[in-house]
């Protein structure tokens, strides 16, 4: 079985910054593209940031210029580096992935449980 636990979210004030962590554990032969998503309280989950195991990566506008995603692949670790929050990134946050499990070449796609960040005024 694969496991997705996210870390580093909390409370912080609007200006500031947080790093969230999302490590996958289990049997992984490959990691491929790893994503962020966001869902606020009645509001459809997002797409905040991805990034393809070679390093490329894409942000939906909102964030762009303020977070940053990257990667371990050694630590099988995606990263969220957010700066500059605003109060309307507060939502819980998740951790996707499309990993491999054998050497067959398909991935399956998995979820983190997510993590609440949330950014007062």
């Amino acid at each position: 079985q694969v496991q997705l636990v996210e870390s580093g979210g909390g409370l912080v004030q609007a200006g500031g910054s947080l790093r969230l962590s999302c490590a996958a554990s289990g049997r992984i032969f490959s990691i491929n593209r790893m994503n962020w998503y966001r869902q606020a309280p009645g509001k459809q989950r997002e797409l905040v940031a991805t990034i393809t195991r070679g390093g490329n990566t894409n942000y939906a506008d909102s964030v762009k210029d303020r977070f940053t995603i990257s990667r371990d692949n050694a630590k099988n670790t995606v990263y969220l580096q957010m700066n500059s929050l605003k109060p309307e990134d507060t939502a819980v946050y998740y951790c996707n992935a499309d990993i491999e499990t054998t050497d067959w070449g398909n991935d399956d796609n998995y979820w983190g449980q997510g993590t609440q960040v949330t950014v007062s005024s």
